[in-house]
């Protein structure tokens, strides 16, 4: 089966069901398994400008095309068609993060080699175990998926059976998933927290991240603060974080624990690697109790 990957998730699903070789295309943003993705054609680009730096410039600029109706990515519809996919996985959960779903499924239906077009939509940690089935079935490997998923899901229970008998507190956290404007994480991230052992203040599980005010964060009272922007990995997050407490409305939180975290690898991707999140949320929220989460995972700023 030949299978284009059009979001960074799914090229890291198939790539953890041992199916990597199916792989004919990709997207500019995909970067793991490098010895998966290093070689693949890449059939996508991003609209933003890439003179861009700042959060506020980055965030302006994406709701700029957003209500101006273009497209935040760009879809090389010749090299897709040139690929002949049997298959080709999209998402409808943030066009923010990914192509459009409308957009692939448009060029799909123009394609002579007509291929199946699948959507991952989990947004809690059993949907995104779902999705990783939902390729299992589709790529033939129905069985590796299910083994794949439940040596997924015995990490995670061994993270909360280690919780569950030392008793542990559960520290009242606030994840930051955007720095100007604020955005507290959404989606899978408050789940991912209360399994690492924690309490996320300022979002539910399964709804989407939401803008909230500095004044509305320092209320909630948190414990600890978690700096994780959206494709950033942990040093661009240090660096986010830093800025952050440079602040004089942020100067509070410099007496709180304030960690940044690799958020493009562990929390932003719905896909095998939210574990690595769980266990490095783990690690932050509960030192005593699990082993130190590597520099590349997580950084103390605070």
């Amino acid at each position: 089966m030949r299978v284009l990957s059009l979001l960074p998730a799914s090229t890291e699903i198939i790539a953890a069901l041992h199916a990597g070789d199916s792989i004919v295309g990709i997207t500019h943003e995909c970067d793991f398994p490098a010895d998966v993705v290093r070689t693949l054609p890449r059939v996508t680009r991003s609209m933003m400008d890439a003179s861009l730096t700042t959060p506020r410039e980055i965030d302006e600029a994406v709701r700029g095309l957003s209500h101006s109706g273009e497209p935040l990515y760009m879809l090389d519809e010749a090299a897709i068609a040139s690929l002949a996919p049997d298959l080709i996985v999209t998402q409808a959960l943030c066009e923010v993060c990914a192509v459009s779903e409308t957009d692939v499924r448009a060029i799909a239906a123009r394609m002579a080699s007509h291929p199946e077009v699948i959507t991952l939509s989990g947004s809690t940690w059993s949907g995104v175990a779902d999705d990783m089935r939902h390729i299992g079935v589709a790529l033939g490997c129905a069985e590796a998926a299910a083994e794949v998923v439940e040596a997924l899901e015995k990490r995670i229970r061994d993270v909360h059976q280690t919780l569950r008998a030392a008793r542990a507190p559960r520290p009242n956290v606030v994840v930051i998933e955007w720095t100007d404007p604020i955005f507290a994480a959404g989606h899978w991230v408050p789940e991912l927290v209360r399994r690492a052992g924690g309490h996320e203040l300022m979002s539910v599980a399964g709804e989407h991240s939401t803008v909230r005010s500095v004044e509305s964060i320092r209320a909630a009272r948190p414990e600890l603060l978690i700096v994780a922007p959206c494709g950033y990995d942990a040093e661009h997050a240090a660096t986010a974080a830093r800025e952050l407490l440079a602040q004089d409305d942020w100067a509070w939180a410099g007496a709180l624990p304030l960690w940044a975290v690799d958020a493009n690898s562990l929390l932003s991707r719905p896909g095998p690697r939210l574990v690595d999140g769980i266990e490095t949320l783990a690690a932050i929220m509960h030192p005593d109790l699990f082993r130190a989460a590597p520099g590349s995972n997580a950084i103390r700023v605070a």
